[in-house]
């Protein structure tokens, strides 16, 4: 079983695995700089050896860490400026982690702002198309998004259409977040809810090239377009779903990375433990 969390890189990118190790994590994801800025200061040297000899000394698998694009980029935009501004980013968060030696890069789809599906699918994936000519073996993940307003990828189909334009470029996978998923309307409560939804999953774009799982209970009802993510077992999905989605994961050997709250509730330390017992 390789699950884990999303880690902080306070005082370095190399920390990230001493507070995934802390966890009892067995795959990890990051941000490789600050999430909230367009600046990214250069990675040091040192914080790159040092996190690949930690890497290598713990019992965590390569292919079970990735890292999270920024929030600002919108790669779907229709302002010339904002869409240049935005590849350019990924170009270097690409970079980043060949540098890193970590293996996936998960991506929003971001928002047409109004001018349409087509458009805006039109943009991201010719944007995506640019970012891909990035000389190294990085895999950018699309992460189906819950729907909101001007939004792209919520549907599996549509996902689908989006990948499989890119896929001659073979440097593209899938993550599929559950709180996305069950709030853009996938039923996720019941055993056989999961199964009936992965089974239209794999009917639209295949489970090999399903590559992270990101496991999060929803504070929203299905179908509310809602990107508010739970504590495990304790939201809308609840524990059978969730217990079920973690088994599928298993079964098929995706790592499962967490992003749910850290609060009053619960904190990182409990839903991965948490998770481990709905296994």
């Amino acid at each position: 079983m390789q699950i884990g969390c999303h880690v902080s890189i306070a005082g370095g990118v190399n920390n990230a695995v001493d507070n995934a190790v802390e966890r009892s994590c067995s795959a990890f994801q990051i941000f490789t700089r600050n999430p909230r800025g367009w600046h990214a200061k250069e990675l040091p040297e040192k914080e790159i050896s040092d996190f690949k000899k930690k890497l290598k000394a713990s019992d965590i698998e390569r292919l079970a860490t990735c890292a999270h694009m920024p929030y600002l980029p919108n790669l779907s935009s229709p302002k010339k400026d904002s869409l240049k501004k935005s590849v350019d980013a990924m170009i270097n968060e690409v970079k980043r982690c060949g540098k890193l030696g970590v293996p996936y890069l998960v991506t929003h789809l971001g928002s047409h702002l109004g001018t349409g599906e087509k458009e805006g699918i039109k943009r991201l994936v010719a944007s995506l198309k640019e970012v891909a000519k990035v000389d190294n073996d990085v895999m950018i993940l699309l992460e189906n998004t819950a729907g909101q307003k001007n939004s792209v990828g919520s549907e599996f189909e549509q996902l689908a259409e989006i990948f499989f334009e890119l896929k001659p470029a073979k440097r593209f996978g899938i993550c599929i977040d559950t709180c996305h998923a069950f709030v853009a309307g996938y039923d996720l409560r019941t055993e056989k809810a999961v199964n009936d939804t992965f089974s239209k999953f794999e009917k639209a774009i295949g489970f090999e090239h399903l590559k992270i799982l990101h496991l999060n209970d929803a504070k929203g009802e299905i179908g509310s377009r809602l990107d508010r993510h739970y504590h495990i077992g304790l939201g809308q999905i609840g524990e059978k779903g969730m217990s079920s989605v973690i088994k599928m994961a298993n079964k098929k050997e995706i790592p499962i990375i967490l992003e749910t709250p850290i609060d009053d509730v619960r904190d990182d330390f409990e839903n991965i433990k948490k998770a481990k017992k709905l296994a």
